[in-house]
């Protein structure tokens, strides 16, 4: 046997062994938490079915549906509403679905302020859902992961419902209970344009019975005002996220009338408020370690001080290859930004930081960080 298929072995009894404690335990989520960033985005197109298929085959406890609207009211897993991005020049920016290339929706095109950026090109708001049925999902980042482009035109845009079907199945068949991590894009932005998200996905979550706080699941938002709004209306987890500069839109929205910014969130007093209508802070990465000499340094107090103020911590986000990891954890060819560097090196770091869940584009790496950590009987940094 070579050395490949000795790793593939190993790699399978390694998920074996971790699903079988996996199911015997009955606490949810498991800790700590790994959380399928769209996905197993680093291996399929993300928000694509194949993609969370991918994501719960590898070991994900979590997998996550960015959530944006149809012209219909349905949701729908999309990064972003806009499916494809012109630049100045017209050429195609990003795309994450095929609707450039199809002329019966040439007309479609549109300009529109997001968020407060100008934007040109196509969005699902002004799609019925069986029109977006007809589009086909493409990478999104094709340059880092080229790989994923032989994926193109194969996949659908699935509905929030399509990924719960899909979550409650493969939990039925693993024995283990898989949870979704929808997030809800642009909240203020629909919400002015009269098509708000919370609605519809409490809608959505009480039909499938997940309406309520043990229910697998955790809603997640860089605002904060549409949180609150959940909170008077449901029970459900739900998570605020942190930027590592800036301030949440609403606030932005709000004017002079708010001046906070998210580093305002995450002071003591600030995690303290944050406790008042959410379960867990979604900070980035270097918020809880910073790097230093490009490698990971030692870690902030932010892990301790939230979990003082009675929040989980799941950070954002992990990737595997060159282009995303400090430098000190590049591996050769180190220019190669495709090239897949030492993700579990990185994950460790933060493992021994205290934190709760992670998200991370390869659950497969994911959980073996988590493998090697929880074997090595490694323990959090105080």
């Amino acid at each position: 046997m070579n050395r490949i298929a000795l790793r593939t072995v190993a790699a399978a009894a390694l998920l074996a062994a971790w699903a079988l404690g996996a199911t015997a335990q009955q606490a949810w989520p498991p800790t700590p938490t790994v959380i399928a960033h769209r996905g197993a985005s680093a291996l399929r197109p993300e928000h694509t079915l194949a993609a969370y298929q991918k994501a719960i085959d590898d070991g994900a406890d979590i997998i996550e549906p960015d959530l944006v609207i149809t012209k219909d009211g349905v949701l729908v897993a999309r990064h972003e509403n806009a499916i494809a991005i012109l630049g100045a020049d017209g050429a195609v920016k990003e795309a994450t679905t095929d609707v450039v290339d199809r002329p019966e929706f040439a007309a479609r095109k549109a300009t529109k302020t997001i968020d407060g950026q100008s934007i040109t090109g196509w969005f699902t708001e002004d799609f019925t859902l069986a029109e977006l049925k007809t589009l086909r999902a493409r990478e999104r980042i094709p340059a880092q992961r080229p790989a994923n482009v032989a994926y193109n035109g194969q996949f659908e845009v699935p509905t929030l419902q399509e990924v719960i079907d899909l979550a409650k199945t493969a939990s039925a068949k693993t024995g283990r209970v898989i949870g979704i991590y929808p997030e809800t894009k642009h909240p203020t932005y629909f919400e002015s344009i009269g098509q708000p998200l919370e609605a519809p996905l409490l809608a959505v979550l009480e039909k499938n019975g997940w309406n309520h706080k043990d229910a697998p699941v955790f809603v997640q938002s860089f605002e904060v005002s549409n949180l609150q709004a959940i909170r008077k209306q449901s029970s459900v987890r739900l998570v605020q996220l942190v930027a590592p500069s800036g301030r949440p839109y609403d606030f932005v929205a709000q004017g002079a009338a708010n001046a906070r910014s998210y580093a305002d969130l995450i002071t003591p007093e600030g995690l303290k408020q944050v406790a008042a209508y959410a379960n867990a802070i979604g900070p980035f990465k270097t918020l809880v370690v910073p790097v230093k000499d490009g490698v990971p340094g030692e870690p902030t107090p932010l892990v301790a001080q939230a979990h003082a103020a009675g929040l989980a911590v799941h950070i954002w986000t992990l990737r595997p290859e060159n282009a995303f990891l400090p430098a000190g954890l590049k591996k050769a060819p180190n220019t190669d930004g495709t090239a897949r560097g030492d993700s579990v090196g990185e994950i460790t770091a933060y493992l021994r930081a205290g934190i709760d869940g992670f998200f991370t584009d390869d659950p497969a790496v994911g959980r073996a960080a988590v493998q090697a950590f929880t074997a090595k009987g490694m323990t959090a940094t105080k």
